[in-house]
């Protein structure tokens, strides 16, 4: 890990950023204050590959971008995405709780802002306050699902219906979209991930990958270019994923 893929900001920080964080977002005034002096802000840079060792020191809260965690196989090279987390996220929860390492990567997607914690001072809390209790716990629970879900795709469904899925569950809300619900994903654009990404996240290739997308955008049900992806036809990414609608429409 160099110091041009981390860069700390010493400046004092406002409780309304740590309160930007899911985790923290509910906290009482007092106690969020209270909290704020021991975080510190940094900058991580675009693509630099982080190592697990920063993970057992400090606990961390994704403020800006979006973090791919992944596990590499020693021999072959080959790699796995884990996780992949989005502003408000925290990270990494088994650390946080075992104290064992994680053997994981962390690279950012683009330039990350996160504020972080040292990791004792984070148990502590949650020994100490109900209040940040009564956050953590959900949000450990739903941690715990996805990757229920991640593990039932890879034994359940073949590449094209992983692809899918992942697709839906990462595509993000256009923020200046105003029309109907049941349209809206016609301006909503999957969040510019790589063919690459996309393969390491339903632990295929890129080639294959690449091929199921070409595939789509050849019979109109979806537009591609630079990494983002238009869904035209969403009742065809739903039948590939084997999701019906009223599922999809409750989670977006």
């Amino acid at each position: 890990m160099s110091n041009q893929a981390i860069i700390k900001k010493s400046v004092p920080l406002s409780s309304k950023l740590v309160q930007q964080s899911q985790l923290f977002s509910l906290l009482p005034e007092p106690l969020l204050k209270e909290m704020t002096d021991s975080f510190s802000a940094e900058r991580w840079a675009k693509r630099s590959y982080i190592g697990d060792e920063v993970l057992q020191r400090r606990f961390f809260l994704l403020l800006e971008g979006r973090l791919e965690m992944l596990r590499t196989h020693p021999e072959s090279g080959r790699s796995i995405t884990l996780d992949l987390l989005k502003p408000g996220d925290g990270f990494d929860v088994i650390t946080l709780l075992d104290g064992k390492r994680h053997e994981v990567t962390l690279v950012p997607l683009e330039e990350l802002k996160v504020l972080s914690v040292p990791i004792e001072k984070m148990r502590e809390w949650i020994w100490t306050y109900p209040e940040l209790n009564r956050q953590f716990m959900p949000y450990l629970a739903q941690k715990m699902r996805d990757q229920e879900d991640k593990t039932t795709d890879f034994a359940l469904y073949d590449t094209v219906t992983r692809l899918s899925r992942i697709i839906l569950k990462n595509i993000d809300k256009a923020s200046a979209y105003t029309g109907n619900a049941e349209n809206a994903h016609e301006s909503h654009l999957v969040t510019g991930l790589s063919d690459d990404v996309l393969a390491r996240m339903v632990g295929s290739v890129r080639q294959v990958v690449n091929q199921h997308l070409s595939h789509w955008k050849q019979k109109g049900i979806i537009d591609k270019k630079r990494n983002q992806i238009k869904i035209n036809n969403l009742q065809a990414i739903l039948d590939e994923g084997a999701v019906t609608q009223a599922r999809f429409f409750s989670k977006v």
